[in-house]
């Protein structure tokens, strides 16, 4: 890692008490590797592809890519069923092929983060066709058994994550094994020791490859115990975490983000305090389940609430003011697209999705784009059931189907929340499929890709992609950006997203207007002066002293 490697040493905010590490000024980067790109005309994504797209990655400035699984796998989750995790899918490529991205990345300082799915395997692998088959081989308890209850059916009632019970019966056994998420996925018995002796193998022989570190697939499961129902940050998760750095990351400079549902601003710093010994930082979800039913979950969501999501934005930057760290997001291959939820897509596409970067771009942490993101691309529109993949979305259909739901009713939600929206093909420019394949897609690519792509936005100077360019070079760059304190302004304002950064004597603020109508706000007593522009904005500063005019979904940023 000695080209993504910077010398430790403190950061400029003595208060924080923060050693400066690689990521800390970098950018991350979302690849989800079966929609970016093609190079071989079959309709999927592939490892060769995403090479020759390095250099679009360099130019934006990204500094490391997260890439979802492109492991062996039957593909039954797109490839979070991990059937060897040695091995690379043969419709993404090889084992070369990975070595190659992962030297070739190296040489424009981008780091590849590789996506650890460690809760479950794929009930393909080879440790669970042994342990399926006998009980007395030493892979049986690898997962998660138990015998039937006492009227012969599962041991409970539990419901997995994707539909269904949560527990499928193996006749050669006589045991029910458990599985959070579809039966074609049983978890993993973190419990035996051999099992977490095989992980920490496997992660220690791809940082011998040369990554710069892993993101950790729904992590905080690891520690369940299933008998008492406690699946989420159950009372192993920080002991395994825990003897994972000591057996693994310890003495390596390499990134570490952890993916918890449940996580909370009371249990966020056990994952990530710097004298946990853990993790980097964790991704969070509080501001994106603000946007979900409490009760019937992300198929029924609710109308936005902007101050609901400044509640739970900014209690995590309170949270890491001086301990742990953020990993900023709103997009990632499990959520619609940013610009469709949170702002227009569009009449105010280009300044909506602009606004949502700066708001993002310029808070404490390290933020992450997911592909597209730096184009505005948006939400796909299906007006089928057999237009989706996903296996959540098709699962949970069929469920609410049982239950009576119209299905014109579920379709309407899941083209708000499905997964599969942030899936449709990378659109790279106005050829057949957006440039992404000179096949069939494995998805349909989004209609508009004639009019939003990669090449048309490259070759205009005030583009969603340049914006992305500038605040990315600016955390690079600016003290302020990389470590300033956040603090929260105008919170109870149902239109206005405001907040300030400070260090030192310096500091940025920032206005963000969430809504389609102009916005006009009296200025806090002590945010005085115009400053200094830090990204192109069309917001303007009123005649009138004291005031800020906002255009729809508009954003004011300078530092002062």
């Amino acid at each position: 890692m000695s080209d993504l490697t910077t010398p430790p040493h403190p950061a400029p905010d003595a208060a924080s008490e923060i050693t400066e590490r690689w990521w800390h000024r970098a950018t991350g980067y979302q690849i989800y590797p079966r929609s970016f790109a093609d190079s071989n005309g079959d309709g999927m994504g592939d490892i060769p592809g995403i090479i020759a797209k390095l250099p679009h990655l360099s130019d934006l400035g990204i500094g490391f890519v997260w890439l979802s699984p492109v492991y062996a796998s039957p593909m039954v989750d797109n490839g979070y069923d991990i059937s060897d995790y040695r091995n690379i899918a043969p419709e993404f490529g090889t084992l070369d092929d990975m070595d190659r991205l992962i030297a070739a990345a190296r040489e424009r300082g981008i780091g590849i983060v590789m996506d650890l799915v460690v809760n479950h395997s794929s009930s393909l692998h080879a440790w669970f066709c042994k342990a399926r088959a006998a009980r007395d081989c030493p892979e049986h308890d690898y997962y998660i058994w138990r015998d039937p209850g006492p009227e012969g059916g599962p041991p409970d009632d539990a419901r997995a994550a994707f539909g269904g019970p949560a527990w499928t019966y193996v006749p050669e056994v006589g045991q029910y094994y458990f599985h959070y998420f579809s039966p074609a996925q049983p978890d993993l018995n973190w419990q035996n020791p051999a099992l977490r002796a095989e992980v920490y193998d496997m992660m220690r022989w791809w940082l011998d490859r040369g990554i710069a570190g892993f993101r950790m697939d729904v992590i905080s499961l690891i520690g369940k115990d299933v008998d008492a129902r406690l699946y989420e940050e159950g009372p192993h998760l920080h002991p395994f975490l825990q003897e994972m750095h000591r057996e693994v990351l310890a003495g390596r400079d390499v990134l570490t983000i952890g993916e918890s549902w449940s996580v909370s601003t009371e249990t966020g710093l056990l994952y990530c305090g710097r004298d946990r010994d853990e993790l980097d930082m964790v991704f969070e979800f509080s501001h994106i389940r603000e946007g979900w039913h409490p009760e019937l979950g992300k198929f029924a969501p609710k109308p936005f609430d902007l101050v609901a999501f400044k509640r739970a934005l900014f209690s995590w930057q309170d949270l890491t003011r001086e301990d742990g760290w953020h990993a900023l997001f709103l997009s990632n291959h499990d959520l619609p697209r940013q610009v469709s939820f949170y702002a227009d897509d569009q009449q105010f596409r280009r300044a909506g999705a602009k606004m949502l970067a700066t708001v993002l771009h310029l808070l404490k942490g390290t933020p992450f784009v997911y592909q597209g993101e730096e184009i505005g691309m948006t939400n796909a529109r299906f007006d089928r059931i057999d237009q989706y993949r996903d296996l959540e979305t098709l699962n949970h259909f069929e469920e609410q189907i049982a239950l009576g739901v119209e299905p014109e009713v579920f379709i309407t939600g899941a083209n708000r929340n499905s997964r599969d929206h942030s899936r449709t093909p990378m659109q790279w420019s106005d050829a057949p499929n957006g440039g992404f394949t000179t096949g069939t897609p494995w998805i349909e690519v989004n209609p508009n890709f004639c009019d939003i792509n990669v090449a048309q936005d490259l070759g205009d100077p005030d583009s969603i992609f340049t914006h992305y360019r500038r605040l990315i070079a600016l955390r690079q760059q600016n003290d302020i950006v990389a470590f300033g304190h956040t603090r929260q302004l105008l919170a109870a304002d149902a239109g206005v997203l405001a907040f300030e950064r400070r260090l030192g004597g310096r500091r940025i603020v920032v206005f963000a207007n969430f809504t389609p109508h102009p916005q006009r706000r009296d200025l806090p007593e002590d945010v005085t002066g115009r400053g200094e522009a830090l990204v192109h904005s069309h917001a303007r500063r009123d005649e009138v002293p004291g005031q800020l005019d906002l255009a729809p979904f508009e954003s004011f940023a300078c530092q002062i």
